[in-house]
């Protein structure tokens, strides 16, 4: 049952999503969106292509890359968010591409931007991935605002 907040001041105000673009995102996005309704709120945007390593020559790799993965990356995530922001009715201004660590980058778009809700999918992880960690663990240990880790369905 939804709470009934009355004429209580809003308890958010701005909500940024961690997009990743996988299929089981649209959990996240519908969360967030239904947040943002009942809030009043803005609702932003960012994805964070993180960083290719290179193979060093050094080490006995000797493939040649002859496109920058990065680039095309880059390009790509910016496409996508760019439409997924027109169709969730989210002007350019509040969709953020970046490139980096997600911990640092979600948390830094925040910061700058009055956000005061992270939103992120966050997978069940056993074993070994729960002690290596993961993005959402990041960025719940690096935000200076609340967090909402949205399970994400198992496909």
């Amino acid at each position: 049952m939804p709470i009934d907040l009355g004429n209580t001041m809003q308890i958010y105000q701005h909500i940024l999503v961690a997009v990743d673009f996988i299929e089981q995102s649209h959990a996240v996005l519908d969360k967030a969106r239904q947040l943002a309704a009942c809030h009043k709120a803005d609702l932003s945007l960012v994805h964070v292509v993180e960083n290719m390593v290179m193979p060093d020559p050094g080490y006995g790799m000797d493939t040649v890359l002859e496109v920058d993965l990065t680039t095309e990356m880059l390009h790509s995530a910016q496409s996508k968010l760019a439409e997924l922001g027109k169709k969730l009715g989210i002007p350019d201004e509040r969709c953020w591409v970046e490139l980096g660590s997600p911990k640092y980058e979600v948390t830094r778009i925040a910061e700058e931007n009055g956000v005061d809700l992270i939103v992120v999918g966050s997978h069940g992880r056993h074993g070994l991935a729960l002690l290596l960690g993961s993005n959402a663990d990041g960025v719940l240990h690096h935000a200076k605002c609340d967090m909402l880790a949205v399970r994400l369905p198992d496909n």
